[in-house]
């Protein structure tokens, strides 16, 4: 009988995280601290993020030993399971061998609390009682009140507009996790208020969320800010997905051709694919591919300019180079599939960049019908923003069907869309329209990138 799941031993799980920047063949560009414009420093960050977390950002070291405290909460849902997607296979009729690595299984349901936990972990250890941090569908949101549930601190979310109203499921999971969930823009923040004032009706955008969170942060003394996507220390706490996914694959006795996942901020994507890309870099493994899918709607990569631009639309944060729209860029409120931040991760923008990583941006509608497709094959509804990745999977899938070659594809499942009901209701009875980015609001929001000194 052909083996169709592959499941590690606990004590088979990382007790490290992978640190891709020592062996990145190219330095990542710095951070710039927005009113100098010279690179950020350790001290400039302190009053946003605990002091560990700032090192993790900028360590040299390969491996960061996990702690023990938060590996014990891994362990309530890790190792995660590898499957093989047989039936998937079979309904498309082709050679090519198809895995996916499910973050579906953690209590929050996505891949977000192997950052969430930690973050939380490193900031009550520091003395902090709160956190503030920005959600857009809510995954992150719900990770972030979980992980603060676990280590007794308090919680405040601005979660974008739009998904608030569409997700009210996520708020109440947060609610019901202690946190307190508010629609963004709010009548809370300097910054909420202002975009208020032009617009009353606003949906919000991630860019906005943050800045008020980070407002919220900066403007408490107990409290610190929290992200769930975008930053090294981010990154690099995902990377224990990747790492267990190598060792599955060993077991599967099979090496990944493909590598596909879906990407807003980066962290799912970053968190399978880099430990796979030192093998890449160093082991021999030039012909691997490895393939981030974003929205037609928000195509940060296919689309942005790579330039240093701020994190949060009122330009509250530092200056990251990235591939961007535009800080200021807020993405079509039909858009039902997530991934709707503005920039990309560095890591990840510094590897397409370098040609490390490819990119592909997909129409919502054919994202929806590959998630439908997956989910009567396999049983698991993907979330949105994985079936981003399942819609490419399944094209190369088919390419290897008129090829006649068998490649091993690997995607990056990263959460379940069992809160996701209503935008597969808008699919399913045919409510769901394509959408293109529109090119005159990037091009608006470009102009107001920030002037940084060659």
């Amino acid at each position: 009988m052909e083996r169709t799941k592959f499941v590690l031993d606990q004590k088979q799980m990382p007790t490290r995280w992978y640190n891709i920047l020592p062996d990145l063949p190219q330095p990542l560009p710095p951070v710039l601290h927005p009113g100098t414009g010279k690179p950020v420093t350790p001290d400039d960050l302190k009053r946003l993020f605990p002091m560990a977390l700032i090192m993790q950002e900028f360590s040299p070291e390969s491996y960061i030993e996990i702690p023990e405290e938060i590996q014990a909460i891994y362990r309530m849902w890790r190792p995660t399971p590898l499957n093989r997607a047989y039936r998937l296979e079979k309904a498309l009729g082709t050679p090519a061998r198809i895995f996916y690595k499910y973050e579906g299984v953690s209590p929050a349901g996505s891949h977000k609390p192997n950052t969430a936990v930690a973050q939380a972990y490193y900031n009550k250890k520091e003395g902090v009682k709160r956190l503030a941090t920005e959600t857009g569908a809510g995954q992150w949101g719900s990770a972030l009140a979980m992980g603060c549930m676990m280590f007794g601190l308090e919680l405040k979310v601005y979660m974008v507009k739009v998904s608030y109203n569409q997700k009210p499921y996520r708020r109440i999971m947060m609610e019901t996790w202690g946190a307190k969930c508010v629609p963004s823009p709010s009548m809370d923040t300097q910054s909420g208020r202002a975009v208020l004032a032009k617009d009353p009706d606003s949906a919000g955008s991630l860019g906005l969320a943050i800045s008020e969170a980070v407002e919220d942060a900066v403007t408490h003394d107990d409290t610190h800010y929290s992200l769930g996507s975008v930053l090294n220390h981010v990154l690099l706490h995902q990377t224990i997905v990747g790492q267990e996914a190598m060792k599955q694959m060993e077991m599967a006795g099979h090496y990944p051709d493909i590598i596909v996942g879906c990407v807003g901020g980066g962290s799912n994507f970053a968190g399978v694919y880099l430990p796979f890309l030192r093998d890449k870099i160093k082991g021999g493994k030039k012909n691997l591919r490895i393939i981030a899918v974003e929205a037609q709607a928000c195509p940060h990569l296919t689309k942005g300019v790579y330039a240093y631009d701020f994190g949060d639309m009122a330009g509250l944060t530092p200056l990251l180079q990235m591939y961007t729209l535009g800080h200021t860029f807020v993405p079509p409120p039909v858009h039902a599939g997530g991934l709707r931040y503005h920039g990309m991760a560095p890591i990840v923008s510094h590897c397409y960049k370098l040609g490390l990583i490819e990119a592909k941006a997909e129409f919502q509608v054919p994202v929806f019908e590959a998630g439908v497709k997956f989910a009567r094959a396999e049983g698991i509804i993907p979330a949105p923003e994985s079936a981003h990745a399942i819609k490419v999977g399944i094209d190369e899938a088919l390419a290897c069907k008129e090829s006649g070659q068998t490649k091993n594809i690997l995607i990056a499942l990263s959460g379940h869309g069992h809160f996701d009901m209503s935008a597969y209701n808008e699919y399913l009875t045919g409510k769901l329209a394509d959408y293109a980015y529109p090119e005159e609001k990037v091009k608006e929001a470009q102009a107001s990138l920030p002037k940084v000194p060659a």
